[in-house]
């Protein structure tokens, strides 16, 4: 079955950096796109940043445009989100998600990301 696990979550202070994990299992990983999510308190889930399969393409949210970069390893079946200049507005539960089709949509069960001093 289909499995995304994240990690890399933690706390960290304002300016900081994390590196997110997202590992996949029970599909083609290779063949298909990913996008990071994530949730903030009292706010509605929001896209982060999608990566096409091989990686050539990438997109990002305006709000971490310049700070975040999504990557992929294909060879390990993991997705990253490289997290720098970190904000306290960028406190969320961050979320890995893969489409098999509209209707098949898979998610991790997050990790939390906390800035503060």
């Amino acid at each position: 079955q289909v499995q995304l696990v994240e990690s890399g979550g933690g706390l960290v202070q304002p300016g900081g950096s994390l590196r997110l994990s997202c590992a996949a299992s029970g599909f083609s990983f290779s063949k298909h796109d990913m996008t990071w999510y994530r949730q903030g308190p009292g706010k509605e889930r929001e896209l982060v940043a999608p990566i096409t399969s091989t990686g050539s393409s990438t997109n990002y949210a305006d709000s971490v445009k310049g700070r975040f970069t999504i990557s992929r390893d294909n060879a390990k079946n993991t997705v990253y989100l490289q997290m720098n200049d970190l904000k306290p507005e960028d406190t969320a539960v961050y979320y890995c998600r893969f489409a098999l089709s509209p209707i098949y949509v898979y998610w991790g069960r997050g990790t939390q990301v906390t800035v503060s001093s």
